[in-house]
């Protein structure tokens, strides 16, 4: 359990947010990028750190996040003079706020936020909720067994931070850590040939790699379902195979997915057991 402070800098949700957390010597700031200027005068922002860039893909509307690192140059400029840099490159036309990870005490060097941009950027990749836009891997540098520790110490309470600021870019779309007796319970939707596998999670639901999806879709297939189909196609294999888990707002709407029709996904998503979704709903008093 953390205890996690956060003040809003500009007294709304929409605005910069800063956080700290208790026993923590790490400050972590949410800055929308057209309030960049108004951060001209903080002293945490001049210092060595990583950063976080945010947007979205104008045509899926997918989340889109760059990592990047800054150090503390002879001018005094770090991080904020980094985030400026980026505010008016034609490249990084997409994002529309950072999140700034560094900490109270100027303690992070060139090896500790080599290893941190890294770990990040890592992370950000494997959980694949949002397109990456790092073009290399980071360099990992060489930290000490023992700050390597430290650091991932370090890692895990800013990871935490920045999914309650909003972005889940460092969680697994399903998650080890199971949070309510009605998650990662695997269901089978085996409708028009499909053989597909898919388990209940707290953003949704998510139809797991190696599921089959069918090739041809029926006349009521619902429209969105065939621009997921446009959208996901480099999801799929020439086998109609899921390459990658893919996330669902509901059990519905996977389940018109894999199988190219119009379905309902409490009834049509079971178990091995054959039980489905409002079975188990029922069993677990969830059910209305």
């Amino acid at each position: 359990m953390k205890n996690i402070n956060m003040y809003l800098m500009d007294g709304n949700v929409n605005g910069r947010i800063k956080c700290t957390c208790f026993n923590w010597t790490g400050v972590v700031f949410k800055i929308p990028r057209t309030a960049l200027a108004a951060c001209k005068d903080r002293a945490e922002l001049n210092q060595s750190g990583v950063y976080l860039l945010f947007g979205k893909d104008d045509d899926t509307d997918k989340g889109i996040v760059y990592v990047g690192q800054a150090g503390n140059r002879k001018n005094g400029e770090g991080i904020l003079n980094r985030l400026r840099e980026h505010d008016h490159s034609i490249d990084k036309g997409y994002w529309t706020e950072s999140i700034v990870i560094t900490t109270s005490n100027d303690s992070l060097g060139a090896t500790e936020i080599s290893y941190l941009e890294n770990q990040f950027c890592q992370a950000a990749d494997s959980a694949k909720r949002y397109d990456v836009k790092n073009k290399n891997e980071p360099f990992i540098g060489n930290p000490s067994e023992e700050k390597k520790s430290d650091l991932d110490d370090f890692i895990n309470y800013a990871k935490v931070i920045v999914g309650m600021l909003g972005h889940k870019v460092f969680e697994p779309l399903i998650s080890t850590k199971i949070q309510v007796a009605s998650e990662n319970i695997e269901f089978y939707c085996t409708k028009r040939s499909a053989n597909a596998v898919g388990v209940r999670t707290a953003d949704g639901f998510v139809v797991k790699s190696g599921s089959l999806i069918t090739s041809s879709l029926t006349d009521k297939c619902p429209e969105h379902i065939k621009r997921k189909r446009d959208e996901y196609k480099n999801k799929i294999d020439q086998n109609y195979k899921l390459i990658e888990d893919i996330l669902f707002n509901t059990p519905s709407g996977a389940a018109c997915f894999v199988s190219g029709a119009s379905l309902n996904g409490l009834i049509e998503w079971k178990t091995k057991e054959g039980k489905n979704i409002k079975d188990i709903d029922a069993e677990l008093g969830l059910a209305r």
